[in-house]
């Protein structure tokens, strides 16, 4: 099964449910700040990404710029970055797909639809 995980008070998050939805899309919903994707969900989405450990961050969350992670980022081991996001929701980009062949972060509509989304 599909399984998103948003934040609730996300506008993104929301449009991607409401996406979801619209197209008949079984899925079930977890709270990313509460629960976030494990490390291997995050080893999934990272090689979706081709190692662009950037990708899976909330670039422009109050926590990221908090914990200094611009500066950060670039020199932090990948299996430390995973457990830092797997530990902290709010430092992930929202929302994330995982499921039977797809592995998504953040909402790009048409990126989803060719996913088959």
């Amino acid at each position: 099964m599909l399984t998103v995980y948003a934040y609730s008070g996300c506008s993104t998050c929301r449009q991607a449910l409401a996406h979801l939805t619209k197209r008949g899309v079984t899925f079930r919903e977890i709270p990313i700040r509460e629960q976030p994707p494990t490390v291997a969900e995050l080893r999934r989405l990272l090689a979706a990404y081709q190692g662009d450990l950037r990708r899976l961050f909330n670039t422009s969350g109050q926590e990221y710029r908090a914990q200094g992670m611009a500066q950060r980022l670039p020199g932090l081991a990948t299996e430390e970055a995973l457990r830092l996001l797997a530990a902290n929701g709010n430092l992930c980009k929202r929302p994330m797909v995982v499921g039977p062949g797809v592995a998504l972060a953040g909402f790009k509509p048409a990126e989803w639809t060719t996913a088959g989304l």
